[in-house]
């Protein structure tokens, strides 16, 4: 008799509530830092206060909510981190992502659920044995195992929860334990400050002073992740959490991210999973931010085909252009007035519209200026234009452009 492969749950990264918007259709759970002791101190993360509330939310669409606390941790830090965790138990948070000794004690103290981060380089079961007798319902494990090596795992330990990346960024360090950005910058990837110096064009500098450009290559700038066309593979190999990356990036990728990877992980268990549906899914997730593609270490070291070369940052062919802010929302009409303060709109121009509550997709059907119906508005008009949605005053609007 064949065991039933349990779904595996979608993780999906949380910048802001505007971050919830565009997800929360697709995703099993989230997963975010608050304004301390998490690694995307620039993230625009969510305020300390706002947890509860946020928390809350994502109960309320059946989403499971995990919180980060994963920098590294000084005695100075301490205190804070006691409060933190103690808030997280408050807010009914589903787990803290965490893996420095002193959080897993305080998380011991207070009887919250905790995660092992991939900041502990978990790479064997004896590990993953390690933390299940301190208590952790899962573990993330290190992204340099390879798929074999994880279905391994997976055989040897059966009773705890292993999670592992399935897209976004890759590090050039193992499980993020770099030095280069605080060793140059001062601005240490371990507290969530990474100044991100892999993605620089570099020059040799030879013992007499003269500098040579390196052809204009970046060689430390490493491709992101995607496993969206070895989904099956992944499923069978029986991991529990499949999370996606990209706490800083923009709303847009996250809806593109959460919404690919849930039709693929159903479409599996639906029996349609096809070839054709992947180049789909491949052809929208190259459509957002993205520095190119590779597997990373499930199927072995990457060479020189998990380095992205000659261009250091988004190679997607779209771009976002803000156009203007909303003025007035008439929610009776569904309909919006903005000031087209850079860029004209024409009917069929794609635009997404965010603010600190909101993630709207969609095309424009209908403009009117001063009251009549025109297929085209110019740069410095006031406009109406109808909405799907709920945005609010001052949210701003980006039309999509190719590059």
């Amino acid at each position: 008799m064949k065991t039933k492969i349990s779904k595996p749950e979608l993780m999906c990264p949380i910048k802001d509530w505007a971050s919830l918007e565009a997800c929360k259709k697709y995703c099993n759970a989230v997963y975010f830092g608050v304004d301390d002791l998490n690694l995307r101190a620039r993230s625009d993360a969510l305020k300390t206060s706002e947890m509860k509330a946020f928390v809350s939310e994502c109960h309320s669409y059946k989403i499971k909510a995990y919180l980060t606390i994963n920098a590294v941790i000084y005695d100075k830090d301490l205190k804070n981190a006691e409060k933190l965790v103690k808030k997280a138990k408050e807010s009914n948070v589903d787990a803290i992502i965490i893996w420095d000794p002193a959080i897993i004690l305080l998380a011991q103290k207070y009887k919250v659920p905790f995660i092992i981060s991939t900041q502990a380089n978990i790479s064997n079961s004896e590990t993953i044995r390690f933390y299940k007798k301190q208590g952790a319902k899962r573990v993330v494990l290190a992204r340099e195992l390879t798929l074999d090596q994880i279905k391994k795992i997976r055989k040897d330990v059966k009773d705890i929860e292993i999670e592992t990346f399935v897209h976004g960024a890759m590090c050039i360090a193992i499980s993020g334990r770099c030095i280069l950005s605080a060793y140059l910058f001062g601005k240490s990837s371990n507290c969530g400050s990474c100044a991100q110096p892999c993605r620089k064009q570099w020059f040799l500098t030879d013992e007499d002073g003269n500098s040579f450009a390196t052809e204009g290559k970046y060689f430390l700038n490493a491709k992101d992740l995607c496993m969206i066309e070895f989904i099956p593979e992944l499923i069978k190999a029986g991991i529990d959490s499949f999370k996606i990356e990209g706490r800083r990036r923009d709303p847009k990728y996250i809806e593109t991210t959460a919404r690919c990877y849930r039709e693929a992980i159903d479409s599996y268990y639906e029996k349609t999973f096809t070839d054709e549906k992947v180049k789909e899914w491949k052809r929208e997730l190259l459509d957002v931010y993205n520095r190119g593609f590779s597997t990373g270490f499930y199927f072995g070291e990457p060479g020189s085909e998990g380095i992205s070369y000659n261009q250091a940052d988004n190679i997607s062919r779209y771009k976002k252009e803000l156009v203007g802010n909303i003025k007035h929302c008439y929610p009776k009409a569904r309909a919006i007035s903005m000031d087209l303060k850079h860029f004209g709109l024409k009917i069929g121009d794609k635009i997404v519209i965010e603010g600190p509550k909101t993630f709207i997709e969609q095309e424009i059907l209908s403009i009117e200026v001063n009251n009549k119906k025109v297929k085209t508005a110019k740069k410095g008009e006031e406009v109406a234009i109808l909405i799907n949605g709920n945005p609010k005053n001052g949210d701003k609007i980006f039309v999509i452009k190719e590059r």
